[in-house]
Order: structure tokens, then sequence, then C-alpha cells
């Protein structure tokens, strides 16, 4: 019985390629038998392709006009995981703009204690050093 595998696997790049390639041509390529690569391809066996045969491999198919499938395989993956870490740098880039406004504030806001118009002259007063964190959520405990 055929063994199911995802679409976008290595395992499933492996088995299109000994499917589309003689078992001659891997068996030169790689210098194992195709029984070897077979099982390399098999999800439910630890026994995993070496990247190097991985390469021998997409090479014998690209010299015989066929897709580099591992190749293939690899690009997918990666991309994936690109898209993935994408959202992730969206986050941070929030958070980056979020500390920027937040840092403007407090400038602001020492700036405007240290005008010598302000409640001390030059000296910045208590309630103007607990004001800006007030204003965002912080130091409620503080008098």
């Amino acid at each position: 019985m055929a063994k199911i595998r995802e679409i976008s696997s290595i395992e499933h790049g492996l088995a299109e390629a000994i499917k589309n390639l003689k078992t001659e041509l891997i068996e030169r390529a790689t210098g194992k038998s195709e029984s070897f690569i077979r099982k390399c391809s098999d999800p439910d066996l630890d026994q995993q392709l070496d990247h190097r045969d991985a390469v021998k491999i997409d090479k014998a198919c690209i010299e015989n006009g066929l897709t580099p499938y591992l190749l293939r395989a690899h690009e997918y993956i990666i991309l994936k995981e690109l898209e993935n870490s994408k959202a992730q740098n969206h986050d941070i880039n929030e958070l980056l703009v979020k500390f920027t406004i937040l840092h403007g504030e407090l400038m602001s806001a020492i700036n405007k204690a240290k005008n010598p118009g302000g409640e001390k002259g030059d000296a910045i007063s208590t309630a103007e050093k607990i004001k800006p964190l007030r204003n965002e959520g912080l130091g409620k405990d503080l008098k």
C-alpha cells in the first residue's frame, strides 16, 4: 500500500524523483541502491536522506530535464517559515513604533519639566516625574 506523504515535504519530493528517474540514474548519482533511497522517502522511518545525496538527485533530475523536486520542497518549507517570521517581525515593528512614541512623549515631558517656567524651575518636581508614568497606566502607587 502506498504511503501518503505531505505534498510539501522532503519525502514527497524524494518520492517524485524516484518515480520519475530511472533506477540506474539514482544509483549512479548517489552510489546507493534505489531501495535505500526509497526507505529515505518513507516518513514513518527514521532513515533520512543525506543532504549531499539530495543535491546529487536534484542534479540528476535537472540533467534529465526534470524538476529538481527536493529543491522545490526545500523552497516551499523555507518560504512557509519566512511567512511566519514576517508576522513575528510585524509585531516587533509595532512594538518599536510604540516605544518610539513613548520615548518622544517622555522626552517632551522632561523638556517641559526642565523649563524655567515649570513647577520647580529648572529642577524636576515629583509630580512632573510621575505624570509620564501615570499617562501610561504606570506609577499608580507613586505619590
